[in-house]
């Protein structure tokens, strides 16, 4: 068999596949916001927000935000050397880090109740669920640019709300019939998965609100079946 390479496509249409990640990001994302004092797993940056606002309100787990770039950053770079290992030996690269990101996910469940209950964001306990969550998400994060590039992107939204807004806006002001078909194909790629990480978003308040870091079950599982489907999508 020829070996898979990086720029191995999705051998089919791919709309499960960002919709579940994108329900996963917005899910976790939240929860993490809920749970740990206003920590961002998925959207790291929003972190420095946080510790701006700390030099005039008080915050818990600080120590958490200021980790969690760095802990992203490296979860990114781990991701992309192990990418790399895997197109090396000929390996599938897709499923695999489903695999990863649904190991993190677990991590980020089990140290998230064992954490419970959450009365400091500084205890070494809440931190280390936190990055767990970050490293699940950097995993996520990384597959969006590399393996999923050709789909649309699944943990910050800005971009794709962006690129919709200005999609309409040419169609409304009267986009040739060539390129009217291309930025409706493109609408249709960007809008599930605003909806998806929106959904998220809210079943993963209500989640907490209601089972707790148990809640997590939800999202781990719908990357532990990703990871299981995604073995037949990538092509050789």
């Amino acid at each position: 068999m020829t070996p898979k390479t990086e720029s191995s496509r999705i051998g089919r249409p791919a709309l499960a596949l960002p919709v579940l990640l994108a329900f996963t990001a917005g899910f976790v994302d939240t929860l993490g916001f809920v749970a740990l004092f206003s920590f961002f797993t998925a959207h790291v940056t929003g972190n420095f927000v946080v510790l701006g606002a700390a030099i005039i309100q008080p915050y818990h787990g600080v120590v958490a935000k200021l980790l969690a770039l760095p802990t992203f950053i490296a979860g990114i770079a781990a991701t992309r050397i192990y990418e790399r290992a895997l197109v090396r030996n000929g390996l599938n690269v897709a499923p695999r880090l489903m695999l990863a990101e649904f190991a993190s996910l677990a991590a980020f469940l089990a140290l998230g109740i064992l954490a419970t209950p959450l009365v400091d964001g500084d205890a070494p306990s809440a931190i280390a669920a936190a990055l767990a969550g970050v490293v699940a998400m950097s995993v996520q994060n990384a597959a969006s640019r590399t393996v999923f590039a050709s789909l649309s992107p699944t943990t910050v939204m800005t971009g794709n709300v962006t690129q919709l807004v200005i999609d309409a806006v040419d169609l409304a002001g009267g986009a040739t019939v060539d390129a009217s078909a291309a930025i409706r194909a493109r609408m249709r790629r960007f809008w599930p998965p605003v909806v998806s990480f929106a959904g998220g978003a809210v079943a993963g308040a209500v989640g907490f609100s209601k089972f707790g870091f148990g809640a997590l079950t939800l999202p781990t599982v719908l990357v532990l079946y990703l990871a299981i489907d995604t073995r037949r999508w990538a092509n050789p």
